[in-house]
């Protein structure tokens, strides 16, 4: 099984273009984790010493290596991470083994064979 991890540090505002981006490029699901805080390159400004920062999001896509490109790709294009700053980043991991995805197997394997 080949398989990749692809993981996205977005504003919480931008999750649900993401999540359905990725979907039209061929991911099944996500795993979508909400609230977390990122620091960037600058602190970001204060307000009587309360973080003036937006909420942002981490979400996570289980995709076929054959298509984990392309979703990259549209992740990116739909989070406007090279046109913004501070818009995200994602990034994919190479995953040895995974259990549990039997109900998307089929859709899974008939991709990486659509590739071959």
């Amino acid at each position: 099984m080949y398989m990749k991890l692809i993981v996205a540090l977005v504003p919480d505002d931008k999750t649900d273009s993401i999540i359905d981006a990725a979907r039209e490029a061929g991911a099944t699901g996500a795993t979508v984790i909400t609230s977390v805080r990122g620091e960037g390159l600058k602190p970001e400004k204060t307000f009587l010493g309360l973080e003036l920062t937006s909420r942002r999001d981490v979400l996570l896509f289980m995709v076929a290596e054959a298509r984990a490109r392309e979703i990259l790709e549209r992740i990116q294009d739909a989070g406007r991470f090279e046109a913004e700053s501070g818009a995200g980043v994602a990034f994919q991991i190479a995953v040895e083994d995974a259990v549990g995805l039997g109900t998307q197997l089929p859709t899974i394997m008939k991709e990486v064979q659509e590739e071959i």
